[in-house]
């Protein structure tokens, strides 16, 4: 079982919609995904079908008031279960700071799902919030490694250098020395534009292989499946979006067998 954490502190990249099209790609291949949505606006927990409920998110488990094997709950989607997210879980970035071993909550929270001798997940996903605070800091401390969604703008390549910077540090200080990068995928992809070639192009040439060849479009059908609580490959399965989510998810797979 592999723990990755899709992090980027800027908002508007693609982030949930990674997380949610890679789980159900990976699904659909026959992979078993657990997704954890630690974000408070919750859009990964609607974007796979569920309601929001009152206290189904990790904010219970993190305080140690309820395991996290009790929160899992099955989605619509092949192959992927889900811990939810509700707005509850603004109030752990307060209480967890209070907490010994505050960045490493999640990590022991998650401890009986990822060190079990019957292994139920090939990987589980983190939909990190859009911010460097304590859920954030505790997904990267969880985590093997790190996905980074970048938008194929300008000012992006500034955030990046951020996120990077933070995962060396971490692993570095020792706080989760196994922390690695698996990759960055660049989203929001406008062909007709030189600036996206151009940023895709800055990013290779700086971190070479760390770059996923699969990069993902600007989509009319990705922005709408949301809406419909689905994936993409559910809402529309031959929109540029769908094809691009599942070459990205075998790439992944690829890289993780």
């Amino acid at each position: 079982m592999k723990v990755v954490a899709i992090a980027n502190q800027k908002g508007g990249v693609g982030k949930t919609t990674t997380v949610i099209n890679l789980a159900a790609c990976l699904g659909e291949i026959g992979q078993k995904i657990l997704v954890v949505d630690l974000d408070p606006q919750s859009n990964c927990t609607s974007g796979l079908g569920l309601e929001l409920t009152e206290g189904s998110s990790m904010y219970q488990a993190l305080l140690g008031n309820v395991s996290a094997e009790e929160l899992i709950q099955a989605t619509p989607v092949p192959g992927v279960d889900l811990i939810p997210a509700e707005l509850d879980l603004a109030g752990s970035e307060v209480d967890i700071a209070r907490m010994d071993s505050y960045l490493h909550c999640l990590r022991n929270t998650l401890d009986p799902i990822t060190n079990s001798k019957n292994q139920k997940y090939d990987f589980i996903l983190f939909d990190c919030p859009p911010s460097l605070g304590i859920l954030t800091m505790n997904s990267l401390s969880a985590a093997h490694s790190v996905i980074v969604p970048m938008q194929c703008e300008y000012y992006a390549l500034e955030g990046l250098s951020v996120i990077i910077n933070l995962i060396n540090q971490l692993r570095d200080s020792g706080t989760n020395s196994g922390l690695g990068l698996e990759g960055i995928i660049m989203t929001m992809v406008d062909k007709r534009t030189n600036l996206s070639a151009q940023v895709i192009n800055e990013v290779r040439n700086h971190f070479k292989d760390f770059v996923y060849d699969a990069t993902i479009p600007r989509n009319v059908r990705l922005s709408e499946a949301p809406s419909h609580g689905i994936p993409v490959i559910a809402y529309d399965s031959l929109s540029t979006g769908a094809i691009a989510y599942r070459e990205f998810a075998k790439e992944f797979l690829a890289k993780n067998s």
